[in-house]
């Protein structure tokens, strides 16, 4: 077997993903981006308590992914912030919203933005690099042998589903790191399966809103893939465009008026090309 030369993970073809936390007076924004998913959450908060969420989906897999949307504003609305728990209500939900929520609240009292930036190469020969980067700087590079983790050491034998007590053991921004590289090593396997395995997946086990068996049934292809390892774009490049109505819209009460979530949009294809 040829193992994957270490270079520059984000040069070689795969998944991407970026992250970033935009935390302002009496609100905090989070977006993801990825080839599959182009999302934001905002919660506006008041003396530490959650009172408003806004949602929104640009881009998503499924169908019924939208409906999503209402179940985090009423798991999260009028929760205090530091009870917005990875583990409040996760499979009832969209777990990318779900996910943005539980950042934005742990990010509300920071002074700056964060962004993360993660590349996942395509299997070759087995194997696959994940990398997760923060201001430019590698936080975690992990080798991945036949699903199996094999660097760095400390990590050899595990997979990507048996990390919890390894991450448990970290703190600060590595375990938030390594948290979020977990799940996109997850989600980057989606670039390896057909839209039948991808649909046969959803049925498997209800792990998020879409994968509950009344909606998992019905589920059809809503957006095309974005392959952002071919070409200059990037993700959450053009996200003031998507989602600066979510900021330009917060009131000096702490309040949000109604924001008018944007219809699912076709994106471009595997080439790159306008779908």
């Amino acid at each position: 077997m040829i193992a994957i030369a270490i270079e520059d993970v984000f040069a070689l073809p795969g998944y991407r993903r970026t992250i970033r936390i935009e935390p302002g007076e009496g609100r905090v924004r989070a977006m993801l981006e990825d080839d599959l998913h182009a999302m934001a959450v905002q919660l506006c908060h008041a003396r530490g308590v959650v009172t408003n969420v806004v949602p929104v989906m640009d881009r998503a897999p499924w169908t019924p992914c939208p409906g999503a949307q209402r179940v985090l504003i009423d798991t999260f609305t009028g929760l205090p912030l530091h009870q917005v728990s990875a583990r409040f209500e996760r499979q009832a939900n969209c777990t990318h919203l779900h996910d943005l929520a539980v950042l934005a609240a742990a990010h509300a009292g920071d002074a700056s933005l964060t962004e993360y930036r993660i590349a996942v190469t395509d299997l070759l020969e087995g194997e696959r690099l994940l990398e997760i980067r923060h201001e430019g700087k590698t936080i975690h590079q992990w080798r991945e042998r036949e699903g199996v983790l094999a660097a760095p050491t400390e990590l050899a034998g595990l997979s990507l589903l048996t990390l919890r007590d390894w991450i448990a053991r970290l703190q600060g921004r590595p375990q938030e790191a390594a948290r979020l590289l977990q799940w996109a090593g997850l989600v980057g396997h989606s670039r390896a399966m057909g839209m039948e395995e991808r649909h046969a997946a959803l049925l498997q086990r209800p792990s998020c809103y879409t994968m509950q068996p009344e909606h998992a049934v019905h589920a059809a292809p809503l957006a095309t893939d974005i392959d952002f390892s071919v070409g200059d774009r990037e993700p959450l490049m053009d996200r003031n465009r998507r989602f600066g109505a979510l900021s330009q819209n917060h009131n000096e009460t702490g309040k949000l008026r109604q924001v008018r979530t944007p219809g699912i949009k076709g994106a471009t294809d595997r080439t790159g090309a306008p779908g």
